[in-house]
């Protein structure tokens, strides 16, 4: 029984010796199976890569050319916003949205039309972003020449002057399309008419002749008047209050800059009145004459019934200011007089404007067309009501007449009231009329 166990261990040993050989003295030899089986089955997966690979590759090419679009749509983006910021010069039109607002809150009664002054601003918005990219479009050459100007978007050259063209055309007849529609037609047409003024006149006499200072004032007064007529569809003389403000502040305001920065407005070709003024003597008594015609429009404004007497009083004060800084620009026409004359014409105005709409009283005419307009739609509601009670009524009484003639005059008691006499013969009024 051993022996035969020894037997077959002994065959079962030779078996496995030449099958699995000793790893001790043939190490690669008893490897090679398991390198072999290793390899057969790393070789599927190998293929299964292989045969992936292009996909996962054209994957991650798609991948990043997505990603690479969606980038350069986003440059884009935001290079052509900051172009059209520039083009539009937000900041100045900013600041002549808030006159034509200034101007719609004074044309208005004693509710403002919050809807209808959004509208108005954005519409001037619009027309003051196209009449300022206008300018710069025809001025590239001019403004390539000056310092505070050739980094622009057109003299730097990162918009083409056509783009810089369709965008004003664009947004311009948007603005105006944008008053007519839900204001009037008055304001759709100042504000088309100062886009003109101030694109194709007030632009090239900059390079003709100094006049063009007394022109940008004009272009500058006529937002307050656009407002006021957006919110009354008239124009008062109480509605010359704020355009004549800006109308002289302007000059002050330009002469001063003028004077500060001539020898740029001289390289950029631009006809200045204080390219003729060495000394600037003329400069600063234009100022002043400017500053003196603004003394009495706070009593004007109070005589007018446009604001209350304190608004007199303040703009008095404001303006006597602005004054005594024009006045010392005269006395002594150096850069640092001429600089606070400036700075102080920065203030003034939102000053002038915030005790302007602080103080002011309603419009007494916008009042009247509402108590007009209400009087006239609560007569014909009164007249309608009459006319209706009055039908009513008719029909009441000729119900009425109508039952007493088909009803007789004995009540429907008995045939006879009473037993003895004969019976009653009813007769209609009809019978009497005949």
């Amino acid at each position: 029984m051993w022996r035969g166990g020894a037997t077959a261990a002994s065959a079962a040993r030779a078996l496995r010796s030449r099958m699995f050989p000793d790893a001790a003295h043939h190490p690669a030899t008893a490897l090679a199976p398991i390198a072999s089986g290793r390899s057969s089955s790393s070789a599927p997966a190998a293929a299964a890569a292989a045969a992936a690979g292009p996909a996962v590759a054209e994957a991650t090419a798609a991948a990043a050319a997505v990603s690479q679009r969606a980038g350069s749509v986003s440059d884009a983006l935001r290079h052509y916003g900051r172009c059209y910021f520039e083009l539009s010069k937000a900041r100045l039109s900013a600041l002549v949205v808030a006159t034509s607002g200034a101007g719609y809150v004074l044309g208005s009664g004693n509710v403002v039309d919050i809807a209808g002054l959004c509208y108005t601003c954005a519409g001037t918005m619009m027309v003051a972003a196209s009449a300022n990219t206008l300018n710069q479009v025809f001025e590239i050459k001019n403004d390539a020449k000056m310092k505070r100007t050739m980094r622009r978007p057109l003299p730097s050259g990162r918009i083409s002057p056509a783009h810089a063209a369709m965008w004003a055309t664009t947004v311009g007849a948007a603005g105006t399309a944008l008053l007519a529609w839900k204001a009037n037609g008055m304001a759709a047409g100042l504000a088309a008419s100062n886009l003109i003024l101030y694109a194709f006149v007030y632009t090239p006499l900059k390079q003709i002749h100094p006049v063009n200072t007394w022109v940008g004032a004009v272009v500058g007064a006529i937002p307050p008047l656009l407002g006021w007529a957006a919110a009354s569809s008239e124009l008062s003389l109480n509605a010359m209050i704020l355009p004549a403000a800006l109308y002289y502040w302007q000059l002050p305001h330009f002469m001063a800059l003028a004077y500060l920065c001539r020898n740029d407005y001289l390289a950029g070709g631009y006809r200045m009145l204080s390219f003729a003024d060495p000394t600037g003597k003329r400069t600063a008594w234009v100022s002043l004459r400017n500053c003196l015609y603004m003394l009495p429009l706070g009593f004007f404004a109070y005589n007018w019934g446009l604001t209350s007497e304190w608004f007199n009083l303040e703009a008095s004060l404001l303006t006597l200011g602005l004054t005594i800084g024009a006045l010392s620009f005269v006395l002594e026409p150096t850069p640092k007089s001429a600089r606070r004359m400036f700075y102080g014409s920065l203030l003034y105005l939102p000053a002038f404007m915030a005790g302007l709409l602080l103080h002011r009283l309603p419009n007494e005419q916008k009042e009247h067309n509402n108590v007009t307009q209400t009087s006239e739609i609560t007569g014909v509601l009164y007249g309608a009501e009459q006319q209706d009670e009055e039908r009513a009524r008719q029909k009441r009484e000729d119900r009425k007449l109508s039952r007493v003639h088909s009803r007789p005059p004995v009540a429907y008691a008995s045939v006879a009231p009473f037993p003895f006499l004969p019976v009653p013969v009813y007769v209609s009024p009809q019978a009497y009329e005949l």
